[in-house]
């Protein structure tokens, strides 16, 4: 399956990068039978609710006065997923998690500003793009993106869906941005979608992951696939990590989410000396991106980035570890509170350590 799916994927992205428009997964029957399960699904799964809680602001303010700690700038660009739909508090939204756990593992404050919009297709990067480097003052040292469901549900061509967030990560790379793209989510573990639709929306879903995994490294990103991690653990417990909506996720689905994220943050802005050399013992490699883009897509959690080998991308299982947060508030300095997804409010809960 890795190795199709690695030749899906390659040709997806080559699709993307030569204008084309998309590739067909799916026989005209399968499709059929796929709009029919969708339509059922829609009776059951809930829509988008009220809007995300605004989490804009700065976090870490007990680190304003040391000298020489200019406070780091996040963008968070994306869908409902990166917005927080789902939640009611600001530091229950992944921003939030990952303004939060950056401030405490940096030393120094972190700006937070979201630009993602629910309901967002890929069509929108665009405009997101736009609005957070619009303020030249405020150009974000490194942005997170999180993009791909709607592509899938709304069939928006998986070429051109790609084509769009390679444009994306170009344009905040040629910024200065450094760009972290957490991969489409897996659309089969959503709880009151049954078979066929669980198995196509999955495989579409893995199909895309790695596709955009491939044209994030190649434009000069990195990825981490949230697929195959939160497929397990939301199917196992979809009561407790997903929301009310039986759709987006509740406050422990988007730390879980967040978990995976960080290290990966954290490494690209080069804050844990981490040997970057890969680990066998951890099934970290040097392979051929499309190779490593299919293995992501598989294993939730994994990054990918590029190795300095032509078309060769590393793969990397990065260690996960409690982060301490004594002093940083898991809120926009405005003041909401402290403590973030673990009600101790000692600890959040992801991250990695230095080993």
């Amino acid at each position: 399956m890795s190795m199709s799916r690695a030749r899906a994927a390659r040709r997806i992205a080559a699709a993307a990068a030569y204008g084309g428009g998309g590739v067909g997964l799916l026989g005209g029957a399968a499709f059929g039978v796929l709009l029919t399960e969708v339509a059922l699904a829609r009776r059951v799964v809930g829509g988008a609710g009220d809007a995300p809680p605004h989490a804009d602001g700065r976090y870490g303010s007990a680190f304003v006065h040391r000298l020489g700690r200019e406070p780091l700038l996040l963008g968070v660009l994306g869908d409902s997923t990166a917005a927080g739909q789902g939640v009611h508090r600001p530091r229950q939204t992944p921003g939030a998690l990952l303004a939060t756990g950056l401030a405490a593992v940096a030393e120094r404050p972190v700006v937070l500003h979201n630009v993602a919009l629910s309901g967002a297709q890929s069509y929108d990067l665009e405009r997101q793009v736009t609005q957070i480097l619009s303020d030249p003052e405020r150009k974000p040292d490194v942005c997170v993106i999180m993009i791909g469901a709607n592509d899938v549900t709304h069939r928006v061509p998986f070429a051109r869906s790609v084509r769009l967030l390679a444009d994306a990560v170009h344009r905040l790379r040629d910024a200065g941005c450094e760009v972290v793209v957490g991969t489409c989510p897996d659309l089969g573990t959503i709880e009151p979608v049954y078979q066929p639709l669980r198995w196509l929306a999955r495989r579409l879903s893995r199909h895309l992951a790695a596709a955009q995994t491939i044209a994030v490294v190649e434009a000069g990103g990195r990825t981490v696939s949230l697929g195959d991690l939160l497929g397990p653990e939301f199917a196992a417990n979809p009561r407790e990590l997903f929301g009310p909506d039986n759709y987006h996720p509740s406050a422990e689905g988007y730390a879980t989410a967040a978990m995976a994220v960080l290290p990966t943050l954290c490494a690209v802005l080069g804050l844990w000396p981490e040997d970057e050399r890969p680990d066998a013992a951890r099934r970290e490699g040097i392979l051929p991106v499309d190779r490593a883009a299919a293995a992501a897509a598989a294993e939730g959690g994994t990054e990918v980035t590029a190795a300095a080998r032509g078309r060769w991308a590393l793969l990397k299982h990065r260690k996960r570890r409690r982060v301490p947060v004594s002093g940083v508030e898991a809120g926009p300095s405005a003041g909401r509170g402290r403590g973030g997804a673990d009600p101790s409010g000692g600890w959040i809960i992801y991250g990695n350590g230095p080993r």
